[in-house]
């Protein structure tokens, strides 16, 4: 038979993508609406300079170790179940082969072919088998810390950088139309490029990511106005 390409799948995407999004959208967001709302309360460029670079390297620091922290908690229950399944491989390995068997079945195979592939399958990789089609652990949805706190970091500190950028080259008393604008404009791209990436409808992963800014944005605003000196 000749070689088929392997087909490249969203899917396979998905933690990085996950990360990576979560942490441009939530830098982009976070920052702008620190910005917005330090704005708000001063009638002083430096405070918000300071807040603007404040939040950006907690928000960094904070996304990178949430993720790794969160991620890791899931690998280390993934790793769990593997465990059992192991154990139960080595007390009831009939079992364990019927049980195989009876998934395969539930997904609309005859219960000859089932026990068949089963069978065939726990010779080759038992635990494998069983790792993917009863726990769904598969090498593409395996949890990675490291790579999601590292993809997160990173994608916080880009995101991040564009309020932060807003505040710096725009004149004082434009900052929060300025902070704004960039932060509608860049979660309007990263919602394209995620929506791209994830293979998802560009209009929908659009419209929730800039609701979800300009709803923080305004709270964050409307806080700092009543507490403070007025907007710049």
């Amino acid at each position: 038979m000749p070689e088929l390409e392997p087909e490249e799948h969203a899917a396979a995407r998905s933690n990085w993508l996950r990360a990576a999004v979560l942490g441009a959208n939530d830098g982009i967001v976070s920052t702008a609406a620190l910005v917005v709302g330090v704005a708000a309360a001063t009638t002083t460029r430096d405070p918000v300079v300071i807040a603007a670079i404040a939040g950006l390297l907690a928000g960094g620091a904070s996304m990178a170790v949430g993720e790794y922290v969160s991620v890791a908690a899931a690998k280390d229950a993934q790793q769990a179940d593997v465990r059992r399944e192991a154990e139960e491989h080595a007390t009831d390995p009939e079992g364990e082969l019927v049980e195989l068997a009876r998934i395969y079945e539930d997904r609309g195979v005859s219960p000859a072919t089932a026990r068949a592939v089963a069978a065939e399958l726990s010779a080759a990789d038992a635990l494998g088998a069983h790792a993917r089609d009863e726990l769904g652990i598969t090498e593409t949805l395996s949890a990675r810390p490291l790579q999601a706190g590292l993809a997160s970091a990173a994608s916080f500190a880009t995101g991040g950088a564009i309020p932060l950028l807003a505040v710096l080259l725009s004149p004082t008393g434009a900052i929060v139309p300025a902070v704004v604008t960039a932060t509608l404009l860049a979660l309007l791209l990263l919602g394209v490029l995620s929506a791209t990436a994830g293979g998802a409808r560009r209009g929908r992963a659009v419209l929730r990511i800039l609701v979800g800014g300009t709803a923080a944005m305004l709270v964050t605003f409307g806080g700092g106005a009543l507490l403070g000196n007025g907007p710049l």
